[in-house]
């Protein structure tokens, strides 16, 4: 049985269907990407994995490692191994990097049986190691979480999150939206140091500039709420250069005629 299975999956938002009978199955060692136009469902289907209380589910099933997800709040979610890196992260004043990265891992360790806190020492040094990894200065660790960071720090610090947690499965929405090529290449440089055998990756985007840096194993197409074709990386090329016509929509959505 797969570990992540999504089947039929309907959702909405506002009274509005957005996914419309979607299915998709993976397991951890794989990456897995999602391409589709503006409107497709790709966040609508990022937000309602984590749980997101404005979206509303009207049919189908998500499990994950063979616990029912839609019977999960989110923090229960994310403590089962799911991990969501926003689109927009969002600013917590008042709250540090490092307080919130250890909080969030004591929170981890207790779904693990570990009752005990992790000792200071031996956090300061998983960060550090981690920090180095994704080329982050020290310094950002006692900055308050996203508060007045630019786009790019902020997408660090949502790698930085992932490595601290290692989920089993990390679900990235447009994690490239916003980045310059020097931070796209950094944060794709963290996405693959970091997946392996127990990491399943979802990786969410508009366009396949993200994929030159993280190669998928497999590229879906979402459209109108359904995945219509599955295919392997090479699936991600060929829409970069026909875009998304073949499936008779534009890359805003829009039906085109010509199909």
């Amino acid at each position: 049985m797969p570990d992540l299975t999504i089947r039929n999956l309907h959702a909405s938002i506002d009274g509005q269907e957005i996914l419309r009978g979607l299915d998709l199955e993976l397991n951890r060692g794989e990456v897995h990407a999602i391409m589709g136009p503006n409107g497709s469902g790709k966040s609508t289907l990022a937000h309602v994995l984590m749980g997101h209380p404005a979206y509303e589910v009207e049919g189908g099933e998500i499990s994950f490692l063979g616990e029912d997800v839609l019977e999960l709040e989110p923090d229960e979610r994310s403590r089962l191994g799911l991990f969501l890196a926003f689109q927009y992260p969002s600013a917590i004043p008042g709250v540090t990097v490092a307080n919130f990265l250890r909080m969030a891992l004591n929170a981890h360790r207790r779904q693990d049986g570990e009752e005990n806190p992790i000792r200071v020492p031996e956090f300061r040094k998983l960060l550090q190691e981690n920090m180095q990894i994704l080329r982050i200065d020290r310094s950002m660790t006692s900055r308050y979480l996203n508060d007045g960071f630019s786009g790019g720090e902020k997408k660090r610090m949502e790698m930085l999150q992932m490595a601290m947690l290692r989920p089993k499965l990390a679900v990235l929405d447009e994690t490239d939206s916003g980045l310059d090529i020097d931070a796209l290449r950094i944060v794709a440089d963290g996405v693959n140091r970091l997946s392996g055998p127990d990491m399943g990756v979802l990786v969410i985007t508009h366009y396949a500039r993200l994929l030159q840096y993280i190669r998928p194993h497999y590229v879906h197409v979402l459209v109108n709420g359904r995945i219509v074709r599955s295919g392997g990386p090479e699936l991600a090329d060929e829409l970069e250069a026909k875009g998304y016509a073949p499936y008779g929509v534009d890359e805003e959505g829009v039906a085109v005629s010509h199909v």
